[in-house]
């Protein structure tokens, strides 16, 4: 085995099939488009989501529901969460800033308190939302609560 007597494994590679290439080559005439009908045209493209005549899947399946265009989307933190960012970082205030530079939340998003764990200290906590639960628990640890 050396470089001049390599090649491609037995049938790896295929002829590329040349259309509209005279009746000699088998391909010529209808160019493989048959005869007649929209789709032997050129410029021809078919309905997005055609499928052949048969009722296409978005109008066989019915419609449900609705998508509510007033929804407040929030990212929801716990307060284990929060007890996990202060004792990493030695925090007594947990603001957005806090939260971003953490990587929990993105720039644009809204963030909500959730009351799932146990807080052991005293925190200053910044959001845009507090579940009931959540700002019970920080202000019995005698935290402050400060809505965005």
């Amino acid at each position: 085995m050396d470089l001049s007597n390599l090649k491609p494994a037995k049938g790896s590679t295929k002829k590329r099939k040349r259309i509209g290439r005279g009746q000699g080559s088998g391909k010529g005439g209808t160019s493989t488009r048959g005869h007649k009908g929209a789709q032997s045209r050129s410029g021809y493209s078919k309905k997005i989501g055609f499928e052949g005549g048969q009722m296409p899947l978005q109008r066989r399946v019915p419609k449900y529901g609705f998508k509510n265009i007033n929804r407040v989307e929030y990212k929801g933190i716990n307060i284990s969460t929060l007890q996990d960012i202060a004792d990493k970082y030695n925090l007594e205030k947990i603001d957005f800033e806090t939260f971003i530079d953490t990587g929990l939340v993105g720039k644009n998003a809204l963030v909500k308190i959730l009351g799932d764990g146990i807080l052991e200290r005293k925190l200053e906590v910044h959001a845009h939302a507090f579940s009931k639960k959540a700002k019970e628990a920080i202000e019995a640890k005698d935290g402050t609560v400060i809505i965005l």
